[in-house]
């Protein structure tokens, strides 16, 4: 037999294999019976919380599409699984300023503020990103040992912040002070370390795309917060 006429007999067979799948309404002779599974198992509240606690966390989820985001940068989120995600299309840099809110409880600080940015940081090296930025807080270089939900946040912000530092990757941790919805000053105090102070959310913002925008191969932890210098010239000062 030739190899056209292997290849032939190869096709005719597949073919034959094919359209029997197609056409059989039920398992082929011999197949192995399967037990009856219950209706109730897509409507059972406990069944579901056992899926999610034994099953996915350890399979493959399909999370989205490419076509979700088709361009450089784009992305979603996705929390099917109770761990929230960033899904990104491939980029150079990646920024962590996800928290869990200040009405969260302990068990979130760590799974968002400390375990969130450690996933974030190991998927940013993993699809070769050149540069992690990461928004901290002031107080996480010493944070307190106790049970209060606010220190459980600082020591959550002291992990992510030190496996971002050893992570391999150029890494900026930003500390700001305490957070305000105040409207922005673009005037701020940039250093290693800062009097505590205050600083609008929306100032934090321009200090992150100043710093996205010029501050490529730097390996640093800086503290923020309302100061005198605006925006730009603080970060070039500081650089």
């Amino acid at each position: 037999m030739t190899a056209t006429e292997m290849d032939v007999s190869l096709v005719e067979r597949i073919r034959r294999d094919m359209a029997y799948e197609f056409e059989r309404a039920a398992p082929p002779p011999g197949f192995p019976a399967f037990h009856d599974i219950s209706t109730e198992r897509h409507t059972s509240a406990e069944f579901h919380d056992l899926e999610q606690e034994h099953l996915w966390p350890k399979t493959w989820v399909i999370a989205g599409r490419l076509e979700h985001i088709p361009e450089p940068g784009d992305f979603f989120t996705f929390d099917d699984l109770g761990v929230p995600l960033v899904v990104v299309r491939g980029s150079d840099l990646v920024v962590f300023a996800a928290g869990a809110g200040p009405d969260s409880g302990p068990d979130r600080k760590q799974s968002l503020d400390r375990d969130g940015a450690i996933k974030s940081v190991e998927s940013a090296v993993r699809v070769g990103a050149g540069r992690f930025v990461i928004v901290s807080s002031m107080g996480a270089d010493d944070p307190p040992d106790d049970d209060e939900t606010f220190s459980v946040y600082l020591r959550a912000k002291a992990a992510a912040d030190e496996a971002v530092r050893a992570a391999h990757i150029d890494a900026i941790v930003v500390r700001p002070g305490r957070l305000t919805d105040d409207e922005a000053t673009n005037i701020v105090e940039i250093a290693a370390k800062v009097e505590r102070g205050q600083i609008p959310r929306a100032d934090v913002a321009a200090v992150l795309a100043e710093l996205i925008e010029v501050a490529d191969g730097v390996n640093t932890t800086i503290e923020v917060v309302s100061g005198t210098l605006p925006i730009r010239n603080a970060v070039a000062q500081l650089l």
